[in-house]
């Protein structure tokens, strides 16, 4: 992630208002912040550590999408209707991160318009970031040339589809979460 997408790129008023509502977590490695599919009804600013976010794929483990760090911003589901979402997330290394009540952060972006709209241009910088990066890795992945045949005849790093194991594509969406 850029450097303009991270938490220090929302203007430093709104940035200390926001932080101001944060509590600090830790989580160990391996602990699942959320799932597909179910409420999102907070979000985090990674501190320390690194979380991957991964999409359930049918009858397959879940396919990392992409790997976040410190000053990033974890969940944007929050933010839009339905609350719900889109993809998973669990932590690879020990993490402490800010962690925000969704409902409380979206009351105080209706009730202070200069605050939700510069959270509101962060959180979209920080989605169409992450679609630029995902489709450029897609590009990447779907067109490079695959590796030796192993006995099966497929190439090595490609699966029924085309797909290379390494690819963050996601499955047939973009959005972050």
């Amino acid at each position: 992630m850029t450097t303009t997408m991270k938490i220090t790129s929302v203007p430093a008023p709104h940035r200390e208002r926001l932080l101001g509502l944060g509590n600090d977590v830790r989580f160990p490695a391996g602990q699942r912040l959320f799932e597909e599919h179910t409420l999102a009804d907070r979000f985090w600013i990674l501190r320390t550590g690194a979380v991957t976010l991964d999409a359930r794929l049918p009858q397959r483990r879940n396919t990392e999408i992409e790997t976040l760090g410190p000053g990033e911003l974890i969940g944007l589901s929050w933010l839009f209707p339905p609350f719900e979402w889109e993809l998973g997330a669990e932590t690879l290394s020990p993490v402490r991160a800010y962690e925000f009540d969704a409902f409380q952060v979206r009351s105080l972006c209706s009730s202070d318009p200069e605050f939700g709209f510069a959270i509101s241009q962060w959180v979209g910088m920080v989605l169409t970031d992450g679609c630029t990066r995902r489709a450029a890795a897609c590009s990447t992945s779907m067109n490079s040339p695959p590796g030796p045949s192993p006995p099966g005849g497929r190439p090595a790093g490609r699966r029924s589809g085309g797909r290379s194991r390494r690819s963050t594509c996601p499955p047939a969406r973009c959005a972050a979460l």
